[in-house]
This record gives C-alpha cells, structure tokens and sequence, in this order.
C-alpha cells in the first residue's frame, strides 16, 4: 500500500511535525483540529520551517514550495471521508487515554473500511484505542520523536489485533516517509521512554537536591556522555506535563520506584512551567 493521502489529528507540535513530514514526502495532508486558529498558525509554522530549510540549502525551493502546496487544514474530523478519502491517519492529540480513545471511536466510524489507523502516543496502551475503533486490525502505533522533521527514528508498535498486513503497511509507509523503524509490543514506554524517562528523573533528582546545577547537569551530560542535548533540556523540549503524563503511564503499570514522577517536576507542572511551549521549565526561553 502506499499511501497518497493522510490525515493528522492535533496540530501541535508533533502533530503539525509529522504533518510537515508526510507532505514534503509526497502525501496530500489533511491537518485536523477543533481549533481553527491554531491549525492555521500550525500550516504558517510548517510553511515557515519548509522555507527556513530551503533557504539553508537543505531542501530545494521548489520542494519546498510543492510540500507547502499538499497541506490544507480542517475543524472536522468528517472531512477525513467527506473531502480527503485518506488512506491513513495519525493521532497526535493530547496524551490522554478517554480522549484518544472517543478519537479512535470517532475514526473507526469516519475512516475508509481499508485505512490504516495509527497512534504517535508514547505511553497509553494501543490495545485500548485498538478496540474502540472497531477495526483492531487495522490500529497500529507510529510513535514519532520530537522535532518530527529533525529526528528521524519511529517506534512500530503492534497490539495482539494487529495484522500482519497492517504491519507491513505501517513499515511501508514509514519508508515512503524516509524513517527509521524499530518494531515493538504495546506495552507503556516502548524502548525509547522506557530508557529515557528513569534517565532524566536521575538528573531531575540531582537538580533538587542541590547536588549541581541544571546548566552543569546537562553540559556533563553533553560533553561527557556524548549526548546532543542534555536531560532537563530534553525534559523541556517533551513538555513536562506530557513527561509527567508518561510517568504515571509507566509507573501505573510497572509499580516500579524510577518511574515515580519526582516532586520538583510535579511542582513545575502545577505552577505551569512546562517547558519550550510555555517559555519556562527546567531553563527559561526568548
């Protein structure tokens, strides 16, 4: 199968990211939110990123111009059947299992017969959403890293539902998209955030202990582990309420002490401090 047309649901920032990927891979994108305004100011972002890369010499103007040219923006999911007839659809809304759950309902009754229908989630069990569309088989989870257009990396995860032709859609199409994939059970964390989230409440508990510096933390961890980007900046750039979401994900599952949501980080969401989107978490921005 390949796919033409995709729909995303979410015009976040992982939402608009995969949608500014898919387009510039050739799909006609459908970027889908209840919120009009912010899926117009999604589009202006994604158009924006396109001509920033070309202007770099990343990307040629031209493919930059026709990626900017597949992108058209709607505030109701029914156009997904009515208007753009997609072959697939990714769900990046909020990291909140009734709300994916009444989305896959709603997809599972608005979407073609044949759609593949795939969750970026990065902690909720899959087999929930799986079962609510009432097509399973046809549910996978495409969990894309944050930027979308910069990291290249999808973790594949599969329910028991899933076929064996929806599988091989789901890697077909992550190639289309030029991604790398790894393949994974549904279980909360996958391997990524499994690994990362104990990582970062490490140095989150180093921070609130008093043992260094958010800045050193991070420079030791840049400089003396070879990392790109340290773990506080790391934990900004997720968000921290979508970090602390994760957390409890995992924790609720696992009964496991490192995956316990440390105080500072609990602090810094109910104050509002989420990180790069609200200008202030771990570090502060602009």
């Amino acid at each position: 199968m390949r796919v033409e047309r995709v729909g995303v649901i979410g015009a976040g920032l992982m939402g608009s990211g995969i949608a500014q990927v898919a387009a510039y891979h050739g799909c006609d994108v459908t970027l889908v939110d209840v919120d009009e305004t912010r899926v117009a100011k999604a589009i202006e972002g994604i158009r924006g990123r396109l001509a920033r890369e070309a202007e770099r010499g990343r990307i040629s103007p031209e493919s930059a111009e026709a990626a900017a040219e597949r992108l058209r923006g709607a505030a109701d999911i029914d156009e997904l059947r009515s208007v753009a007839r997609v072959e697939a659809v990714i769900e990046a809304v909020v990291e909140d299992i009734d709300v994916k759950t009444r989305l896959f309902r709603r997809l599972g009754e608005v979407c073609r017969p044949d759609a593949l229908l795939a969750s970026n989630t990065s902690s909720l069990p899959l087999s929930d959403l799986a079962a609510a569309s009432g097509r399973p088989e046809r549910v996978i989870g495409l969990h894309f890293f944050n930027p979308p257009w910069a990291l290249k990396l999808v973790e594949i995860v599969s329910t028991a539902s899933t076929t064996e032709e929806t599988l091989q859609d789901a890697l077909q199409f992550c190639q289309q998209l030029d991604r790398v994939t790894v393949q994974v059970k549904d279980t909360p964390g996958f391997i990524a955030n499994r690994l990362l989230v104990p990582f970062i409440f490490d140095a989150i508990e180093l921070l609130q202990t008093g043992v260094a510096s958010a800045e050193d933390i991070d420079l030791a961890c840049r400089v003396g582990l070879n990392h790109a980007m340290g773990p506080l900046a790391t934990a900004d750039l997720i968000g921290l309420d979508t970090l602390k979401a994760i957390a409890e994900s995992m924790f609720e599952e696992y009964g496991e002490p490192r995956f316990k949501a440390p105080t500072l980080l609990r602090r810094l969401v109910s104050l509002g401090h989420l990180g790069r989107k609200t200008g202030r978490g771990f570090f502060r921005y602009g």
